[in-house]
């Protein structure tokens, strides 16, 4: 296991207090993730475990891939076993709508993060990073490290995924008041470095003289950063990264990447788990509203050294 995520486990402890005077509840939480091949989604998913078991519940970890067929099976798997409730980051924001119905027609509830669905009062609580407010950061930074006048590309992400949206009109908001930048070219690359890699590539064929690429996600920017390195271009082209990761933070740290916006995971998926117990013993989350937005953190060569674990950035 790399190194960065046996950080994680440590963090994933830390951040999961001890809740003495808890009444014990007990059952399986079961928490469905992405992909957990991503640092992002490992946190996630490691994190509300760990918090799970702190609290007295017995957890397990799954993931979908994105794929609403496999999102539905593992559902299917959670009524099975009697799940107490789901941790959920959703795989699609209509899609994953009938695989939560199922889920509350059970009669368990559901907790989702890290992405919403298209439709409220089903889930319990949808805990989100404020992909609106990270992505104004994390352009205006963006503009400082490229200037106010060239040619730029951007990276989207899963089209399916309302973050990815939210990020880029983010993005628009912002670079739109510089008439002198322009967006030479956008490629969908779903969240995935390999496919950020190939279209970063196809995007510096088509527009050999861009100075920036303003990007969805961490992952996708560190692809774009392999076919700038590949082609030569790393010190003419800016990249700028979303989610905080450890991969992204060492790429800052070594000049290769100009910032990324760091999303709180850990934050939230020790929250979804804690509003679970709370509506387990109480019927209430605690919570006021079902949405929830947590703010990012703009992560730069400045307090790149206060990450001193995995999306968890010291006070």
């Amino acid at each position: 296991m790399p190194n960065a995520f046996r950080r994680v486990l440590l963090v994933a402890a830390a951040v999961a207090p001890m809740m003495s005077g808890y009444a014990y509840a007990g059952g399986l939480i079961s928490v469905i993730v992405t992909d957990p091949a991503n640092p992002y989604w490992f946190t996630e998913g490691q994190v509300a475990k760990a918090t799970a078991e702190k609290l007295g519940y017995t957890a397990n970890v799954a993931a979908h891939k994105g794929d609403t067929n496999a999102e539905s099976t593992l559902i299917d798997t959670a009524i099975t076993n009697k799940s107490v409730a789901i941790i959920l980051d959703p795989a699609n924001a209509d899609g994953s709508v009938g695989a939560v119905k199922k889920a509350v027609a059970a009669n368990i509830p559901v907790f989702l993060v890290n992405a919403e669905i298209n439709q409220e009062g089903l889930a319990k609580a949808q805990l989100v990073s404020n992909n609106a407010q990270g992505a104004a950061v994390g352009a205006q930074q963006w503009v400082q490290m490229v200037g106010e006048k060239g040619n730029y590309v951007e990276l989207f992400g899963n089209p399916s995924d309302n973050n990815a949206a939210t990020r880029s009109n983010g993005y628009e908001t912002v670079l739109t008041q510089y008439p002198d930048l322009v967006k030479a070219g956008r490629e969908v690359a779903n969240w995935d470095r390999a496919q950020g890699y190939k279209k970063m590539q196809s995007l510096l064929q088509a527009h050999p003289d861009i100075i920036g690429v303003i990007s969805g996600n961490d992952e996708m920017a560190l692809g774009a950063v392999a076919a700038l390195k590949e082609a030569g271009k790393l010190d003419k082209v800016k990249v700028g990264g979303f989610d905080g990761s450890p991969d992204a933070v060492a790429a800052i740290k070594a000049g290769e990447l100009q910032y990324t916006v760091l999303q709180p995971v850990a934050v939230f998926s020790q929250k979804a788990v804690e509003q679970a117990d709370n509506f387990i013993k109480t019927g209430k989350t605690g919570a006021t509203s079902e949405k929830q937005l947590y703010d990012c953190i703009l992560i730069t060569k400045d307090n790149a050294d206060k990450m001193t674990s995995p999306f968890v950035l010291s006070e």
